[in-house]
């Protein structure tokens, strides 16, 4: 039996902030944004190639804003990576080189804090 992670909650205090930072500033596609009833709307963003999603909104969460640490992404390249959040104007920290990849870490406007990984070469060149 596979099982297969495809969404993870993330709290935030501002829907539309979030949504904002999430589409414009990191370019993950807007999926769904559902307001359900007036205490429960979703909001369904993905990251560009990714099979698993992210989920913003109100009455989804009991998690206090801002207090997810370690979401980690693969990317291929952390320079272009980091380039791309600059230019976007995304605090973020230098590329940090480390054995079991290259990373940049930054966080969204509640401060749920991301790692993005470029994993190391393993192609023994």
């Amino acid at each position: 039996m596979d099982w297969k992670i495809e969404l993870i909650v993330i709290p935030v205090s501002d829907v539309n902030r979030a949504k904002t930072f999430y589409v414009e500033k990191l370019g993950f596609n807007a999926d769904h944004d559902h307001q359900v009833t007036d205490d429960l709307r979703f909001v369904q963003l993905t990251p560009p190639g990714s099979a698993c999603s992210i989920a913003v909104g109100t009455g989804i969460t009991n998690a206090a804003p801002g207090s997810v640490e370690g979401m980690q992404v693969v990317i291929d390249d952390a320079d272009a990576a980091h380039q791309m959040l600059t230019e976007r104007g995304v605090e973020c920290s230098d590329v940090t080189d480390l054995a079991w990849g290259r990373f940049v870490y930054f966080a969204d406007p509640d401060g749920n804090r991301w790692a993005l990984q470029q994993m190391p070469d393993r192609s023994g060149s």
